[in-house]
């Protein structure tokens, strides 16, 4: 169910948003970066790209080569213009290598689905390919594409709707920048609590000391019997299982068998409370249209059968994040998998491992270019040749083969609204769009 927190007043210029969330504002995919930073292009609901810094593209040689042109007197918040040159800098920074002022002498970086990327003058970045990039305008939202800059001190640079300002009593304060391209937002500033626990979040919501604050899947429908303002995305973060190629699960039959001893109806009906969907599938039904096509069931004979009475080494599970949701699946996992004859205790959260419990979040909104995220976060080095379903069912066939990554629930994410918010929205990967909210005036 997704309630909006629609506008009843006139938009109201002004105030500070309080937004409180688990995690780190500044994550790869976290909401100051949303806030503070753009992308060359954006996604429209149905996923499609959408003019952002980048006004307009073409693509030549079948996909190989694109010339992605720049809005132009954009500029940074210390004033100065936007250029190619920044961009280039900026994508280079992202795929952590460097590249030259060429296609000749850029650096190939197998973090980014391109093999080279230069400036064309100052309003021309040009990325090129040995294979198609079909989908590169999507792509390019990803907010790990960013654009960004630094300054001599070392602070970040942006071109979005707010600028960061500081970080005081447990907040980090990001104030509306006047002169950003897309005008500026209704709020004042927008300060960030991160790091807060789900109970102490709710309890600043209930008196006035939070605007918005985050609601775990588990805790949906308990959100929801509160009577609280929820808005609920449709499934974008994928819990998955990934098993080592190498030591105790360098059998791929060994890999085989830890697959088909999970439990993803338990972890569906108990942990999460039957919030999101069971599924096998690198993509969301909703995506993909043949989710379904993948068998979830356990089957705990066939696993031992695969795992054999060889006696099995110790091995270890970990968490890829400290939530009481995620510790309690990979404590379900470890019980699963001792069933079927492995010996596994659980480490404690970011513990190199040999079985990690990874919840890997999804920006893209179209089916190829949502497959092409999905197998590069979890480094599968799959081509995905077409667009249609057959195509996509066919690279996640072979990307899944192996069972180094084993897909189990799509959830959604949610978030609570106070009273005084109006006009808030949620992206398609399920994140408030704060720069169109505001704050009812007070009376």
């Amino acid at each position: 169910m997704v309630l909006a927190a629609g506008a009843r007043t006139r938009p109201h210029y002004g105030d500070t948003l309080r937004i409180e969330i688990q995690g780190d504002a500044w994550a790869p995919d976290g909401l100051a970066r949303r806030l503070v930073l753009n992308t060359l292009t954006n996604l429209s609901g149905s996923g499609a790209a959408l003019p952002a810094l980048a006004v307009q593209w073409s693509a030549q040689n079948a996909g190989q080569r694109w010339d992605f042109q720049l809005r132009p007197q954009v500029r940074f918040e210390d004033g100065t213009l936007l250029t190619a040159n920044d961009v280039v800098a900026s994508l280079a920074e992202s795929c952590a290598g460097i590249m030259g002022p060429g296609a000749a002498s850029a650096v190939p970086v197998a973090a980014c689905p391109w093999n080279a990327v230069y400036a064309a003058g100052s309003s021309d970045v040009i990325i090129t390919a040995i294979t198609p990039m079909p989908d590169l305008p999507e792509l390019l939202a990803q907010t790990r594409f960013a654009v960004l800059k630094q300054d001599a001190t070392g602070q970040v640079e942006g071109t979005g709707p707010f600028r960061v300002s500081g970080f005081a009593d447990g907040a980090l304060t990001l104030t509306a920048n006047d002169d950003c391209w897309q005008g500026r937002p209704f709020l004042d500033s927008v300060a960030i609590f991160p790091h807060r626990a789900i109970r102490d979040q709710w309890l600043d919501l209930s008196v006035g000391r939070a605007d918005v604050v985050q609601i775990p899947p588990e805790l949906l429908g308990q959100a929801q019997q509160q009577h609280l303002d929820v808005l609920v995305s449709q499934p974008v973060d994928l819990l998955a299982l990934t098993l080592a190629q190498q030591g105790p699960f360098a059998d791929p039959a060994l890999r085989e068998s830890a697959a088909l001893a999970v439990d993803r109806s338990a972890l569906y009906n108990v942990i999460f409370q039957k919030q999101g969907e069971v599924s096998a599938s690198l993509l969301p039904e909703s995506l993909s249209g043949y989710s379904f096509l993948f068998p979830t069931e356990r089957d705990l004979n066939r696993a031992r059968a695969l795992r054999g009475g060889a006696p099995s080494p110790p091995m270890t599970i970990s968490a890829d994040s400290g939530s009481g949701s995620l510790r309690l699946a990979a404590e379900r996992l470890a019980l699963n998998l001792h069933e079927a004859g492995f010996i596994v205790r659980t480490a404690p959260t970011g513990t190199p491992a040999v079985l990690n419990l990874r919840l890997v979040h999804l920006e893209e909104a179209s089916p190829r270019a949502a497959l092409d995220e999905m197998l590069a976060r979890f480094g599968q080095s799959v081509t995905v040749n077409g667009t249609d379903p057959e195509s996509l069912l066919l690279a996640e066939n072979t990307a899944l083969q192996n069972h180094t990554v084993v897909p189990l629930l799509w959830l959604p994410r949610a978030w609570a609204v106070g009273e005084r918010v109006r006009d808030l929205r949620l992206s398609p990967d399920g994140e408030p769009l704060l720069a169109n909210a505001s704050l009812e005036a007070a009376r």
